[in-house]
C-alpha cells in the first residue's frame, strides 16, 4: 500500500504539531508547513519542514503544486493557522478586522482552491479547517475574530457543496478554547477550566480524515471541553 500524506498547516503552533505528530504515529507521511521558519525546530524527525504563507494568496497556489510535484498528491490537508484579537464592535479597527480575514478566512479560501484541482483529477482527499465556538455562536468581546469564524463556517459548508461531487470531503473542527501555552498566559483560570488539549483535537483531526469518516462532509464538529 502507498503511505498516505498529508499536508500540515500552522506546525508552529501547538495544535498544528500535535496534529503533525498524530498524523505520523499513525503512519501518513507528513509535510509540516509555518510561515516562521525557526517554529519548524520543534518538530520531531520524520517529518518535511517547509516554509511558507498561506495568506498570502500569490504564493499559496504554487507552492501547493510543488509539494504535489516532489511529495504527491496530499490525501489530507489540514489547515491549523489562526489569529485571535479580542475587542468589540465599537472599538475594531480596520487593521485587526483586515488581520482576521486574512488568517482565519483567506488562508483556508487559498489553500482549499489550491489543492482542490489535485484531489479533484484523483477524486479523493479530505480537508480540514480550524473554526471556533464564537464562529458559530456570537460571543461578547470578539467582534472581528467572531465574524472572521462565522464566514470560515460559511465557506466549510460552501466548499463541501462544491467539492463534495468530485470525492472531496471538507470539515471542521470548532474548539471554544484550547490548552495552550499562549492561551494559559492569556486568559484568566476560569476560563481554562474546561480548555481542550490540542492533543483531543489532533485525534479528532486525525479521524476525519480518515476512512472511518467517508460519510461525514461539511460537518462542523464542535469540541467545547
Amino acid at each position: 500500500m502507498t503511505q498516505q500524506v498529508a499536508f500540515v498547516f500552522g506546525v508552529g503552533g501547538e495544535l498544528g504539531r500535535a496534529t503533525a505528530v498524530h498524523l505520523v504515529a499513525n503512519g501518513y507521511s507528513v509535510v509540516g508547513v509555518d510561515r516562521i521558519e525557526a517554529a519548524l525546530g520543534e518538530l520531531p524527525d520524520g517529518i518535511r519542514r517547509e516554509v511558507a504563507d498561506p495568506t498570502d494568496a500569490t504564493v499559496v497556489s504554487p507552492f501547493i503544486d510543488r509539494l504535489v510535484h516532489e511529495v504527491g498528491v496530499p490525501d489530507a490537508l489540514i489547515n491549523t493557522i489562526g489569529a485571535f484579537r479580542p475587542g468589540e464592535v465599537t472599538g475594531t479597527t480596520p487593521s485587526q478586522l483586515q488581520t482576521m480575514i486574512d488568517v482565519n478566512l483567506g488562508a483556508a479560501l487559498w489553500l482549499s482552491q489550491a489543492v482542490a484541482p489535485h484531489m479533484e483529477r484523483r477524486r479523493s482527499g479530505s480537508i480540514v479547517h480550524i473554526s471556533a465556538r464564537p464562529g458559530l455562536e456570537p460571543t461578547l468581546g470578539m467582534a472581528a475574530y467572531a465574524a472572521s469564524k462565522a464566514a470560515l463556517v460559511h465557506l466549510i459548508r460552501i466548499l463541501d457543496l462544491e467539492l463534495r461531487p468530485v470525492g472531496i470531503r471538507v470539515n471542521s473542527v470548532a474548539p471554544q478554547l484550547l490548552d495552550t501555552a499562549t492561551n494559559r498566559a492569556t486568559f484568566p483560570e476560569e476560563m481554562l477550566a474546561r480548555a481542550v488539549p490540542p492533543q483531543a483535537i489532533a485525534e479528532i483531526i486525525g479521524f476525519l480524515v480518515s476512512d472511518a469518516a467517508a460519510p461525514i462532509s461539511g460537518a462542523i464538529l464542535p469540541a467545547y471541553g
